[in-house]
């Protein structure tokens, strides 16, 4: 008698009533009144049946069966009362969702009738439960496995944000985190048919071509197709399909969901996939933030500054554009720089140096280069120079200088 009962009263003789009457059946504890069954559920539970009466000091059998739906959501719940109005038969059915409305006095057969349904109830929700599960995790291994196969630059981009989406719906607090973990899990999916040398491109921001970009950008939907009929993944097959839109409405899907009508899962992948790319072409963590800070009205705030906290980055960076008379040594390039008649002079990533200032001054007097220079900027230090932080003595201004 593992499947044990959970009767509420708050009259001790009833509740010894039941016991007598049913021990040798079922597995029956007992709690006076709402708070001691609350109690007991938190506690000692979950229980395979509530039964509860209507009228109580305090708390009546209503809302301790809907507080009992929400602390144990495959409990199932029966009330046994001797006020059986109508609207009580009503508001038990509509708040407490009950599976049984039984009325005092109730004979012990009929009584010990009901529990049986109820565990029988009971047995079904579970396995259920048990075989949804399965089927879910069954067929997401199956699809990860093939992934992995298929597509190896996939399944590693899906590994490396997992944790990280996962790791900022927890600092959210989203309930429950796994839907948006599984989410970016299957975030590539869809990239199961894209050549490797795409995705490799794609991954890496490179320019695609126009039948590459968009054979690339057909991949969250494609993905939501796959996992749109797989039993219980109904949401996280939306989440994949919105991973590519941005919180201000722009990019795929093409509708007209913005905002926070965009699926939280979906604007939570946004940020930990550009992230992901960012932080592969920069090379750090901090200039990655900040090529994600530039890009205005892209991102949800709110997962911007989780994902801040989840990475415990200390300096916030910002890209600015600058001339080549307001470059400091230290500072790091955001952009390639090259002259007018198209040479690489700095590559993005380089930092600045005296000499690289000397060799840029040379091009500006005599060549000329490709305007503005873009510099990541720490925003949390005092500026030197407009837009430049104070990390190294500051060029002289000349109002001469290009």
């Amino acid at each position: 008698m593992n499947e044990r009962i959970l009767c509420v009263d708050d009259d001790p003789n009833i509740l010894l009533g039941y016991q007598r009457a049913l021990r040798k059946r079922f597995s029956i504890d007992s709690a006076l009144g709402g708070e001691e069954a609350l109690e007991a559920v938190t506690k000692q539970g979950p229980y395979a049946v509530v039964v509860s009466d209507m009228r109580m000091p305090g708390m009546n059998g209503v809302e301790l069966l809907a507080e009992v739906r929400r602390l144990a959501p495959d409990t199932v719940r029966m009330m046994l009362t001797g006020n059986a109005d109508q609207q009580t038969a009503l508001e038990a059915v509509n708040e407490g969702h009950i599976f049984r409305f039984l009325t005092k006095p109730c004979p012990a057969a009929d009584f010990g009738k009901a529990l049986e349904a109820g565990l029988a109830q009971h047995r079904l929700i579970t396995a259920e439960r048990e075989l949804l599960s399965k089927t879910m995790i069954g067929s997401v291994k199956v699809l990860t496995d093939v992934l992995s196969l298929v597509s190896p630059t996939a399944f590693g981009r899906s590994s490396r944000v997992r944790c990280l989406a996962r790791d900022i719906a927890k600092e959210m607090g989203v309930e429950p985190p796994w839907t948006i973990e599984m989410a970016a899990m299957l975030s590539q999916i869809g990239c199961v048919a894209i050549p490797q040398e795409i995705l490799v491109k794609a991954y890496a921001a490179e320019p695609l071509s126009q039948s590459e970009a968009e054979m690339f950008a057909a991949h969250p939907m494609v993905g939501r197709d796959l996992l749109k009929n797989i039993p219980r993944l109904e949401e996280v097959a939306e989440i994949v399909a919105y991973q590519e839109k941005q919180f201000n409405g722009e990019g795929p899907p093409r509708d007209d969901r913005r905002g926070e009508a965009i699926p939280l899962g979906g604007r939570v992948l946004k940020v930990v996939l550009d992230f992901d790319t960012m932080a592969t072409v920069c090379g750090s963590r901090e200039m990655a933030l900040a090529q994600i800070h530039d890009r205005q009205g892209w991102y949800d705030p709110r997962v911007l500054a989780a994902l801040r906290r989840t990475l415990n980055v200390s300096r916030t960076y910002v890209i600015r554009q600058v001339k080549v008379h307001e470059l400091i040594d230290g500072t790091t390039l955001a952009d390639d720089v090259c002259s007018m008649n198209g040479t690489l002079l700095c590559a993005k990533g380089q930092e600045v140096t005296a000499m690289i200032r000397a060799r840029l001054r040379n091009y500006v007097a005599n060549i000329g280069i490709q305007a503005p220079i873009k510099v990541f900027v720490a925003v949390d230090e005092p500026e030197a120079q407009p837009g430049l932080r104070r990390t190294a003595p500051t060029i002289p201004s000349e109002s001469n200088r290009p």
